[in-house]
């Protein structure tokens, strides 16, 4: 056992090391290639030609266009509006799962299938930074769009074209939402029909909302009629279901509320016990059997937390 322990802790650590200087070259490499274009790149909202390469590293490359969860990770990195290639997230998470396997495997201080599951969920972590900010950037883009749909109904009766429309309220807009509007309006007005442009706005914010205003947008172009009252009564009714959910979440408040104090107050006792009296803890960390109990309030702690937020998470 001490030997098989052994090896995997320098395993780890060489993985660790090397991954460390993988990312450190591609740190450099991008560096580089920002002073060799003489300045600092256009922002995300004026490009018209994206970088669609999974990775610089043409190795790591090639390895992970063998796997089909890639263009289910680039989308997801599109929409929480990052500019990450999707290597520089899969290398940050096998960092992130190796440091914290090393810390873990060193400290002796849980078994070895709860070591593993500790460092799997920190491998984790980008991808729920990620998760994160899409569902902020979805949050923020929610309170923004009725106010644009009603400057575009604005637009669209003061007579102006739809496309000018469109480009006035993006100019106007903050973002996400500015962002969002002129790259359908550059998509519609080079090249690519209305009609696609709008599916992919749709594929990049998949929301109700904007499913319902691209599926005005377009049959108003098939059929004619008035797109300025459309818009209006839309803007209006998503409008009124904020306020619906605003109500629901403050209604819920109180329960995620009771699920944080629940799942903090166990650690924070052991932490006050701890420093009071350290022996009165030190068996779960010195015997074997201890080390079980230990994991197992963790994962329960764990999951009760979860549960809670289910409970508590009421969707409109």
């Amino acid at each position: 056992m001490a030997i098989f322990a052994t090896i995997l802790f320098f395993c780890t650590t060489f993985l660790g090391v090397s991954l460390t200087l993988l990312l450190a070259w591609f740190a450099l490499h991008k560096v580089q290639a920002v002073d060799e274009a003489g300045g600092p790149q256009m922002p995300e909202a004026s490009k018209l030609l994206r970088d669609e390469s999974i990775s610089t590293i043409s190795i790591w490359a090639k390895l992970l266009e063998r796997f089909d969860f890639v263009e289910l990770m680039k989308r997801q990195i599109e929409q929480a509006g990052l500019n990450w290639s999707i290597g520089r997230v899969t290398l940050s998470m096998l960092l992130a799962g190796t440091i914290a396997l090393v810390i873990l495997v060193k400290g002796d201080w849980l078994p070895g299938w709860m070591n593993s599951a500790l460092a799997y969920f920190a491998s984790l972590l980008p991808n729920i930074y990620i998760w994160r900010r899409r569902k902020m950037r979805f949050a923020k883009f929610e309170v923004q769009f009725p106010d644009a749909l009603d400057s575009l109904s604005r637009a669209l009766r003061a007579g102006h074209p739809f496309a000018a429309a469109l480009d006035i309220v993006a100019s106007e807009s903050e973002p996400p939402v500015s962002v969002e509007l002129r790259r359908a309006a550059v998509e519609g007005n080079f090249g690519t029909s209305w009609e696609q442009a709008f599916a992919n706005l749709s594929n990049r914010i998949p929301m109700l909302e904007v499913n319902m205003f691209a599926a005005a947008v377009q049959l108003h172009s098939r059929t004619g009629g008035k797109l300025s009252d459309v818009l209006g009564t839309l803007s209006e009714g998503m409008r009124e279901s904020l306020a619906l959910r605003g109500e629901v979440r403050a209604i819920a408040a109180h329960g995620k509320l009771t699920g944080l104090v629940l799942t903090v107050l166990p650690l924070l006792i052991t932490l006050i016990m701890g420093v009071v009296n350290p022996s009165y803890l030190a068996v779960l960390f010195t015997n074997a059997y201890g080390k079980y109990l230990l994991a197992a309030a963790v994962m329960c702690l764990a999951a009760a937390h979860f549960v809670i937020r289910r409970i508590v998470d009421i969707k409109i």
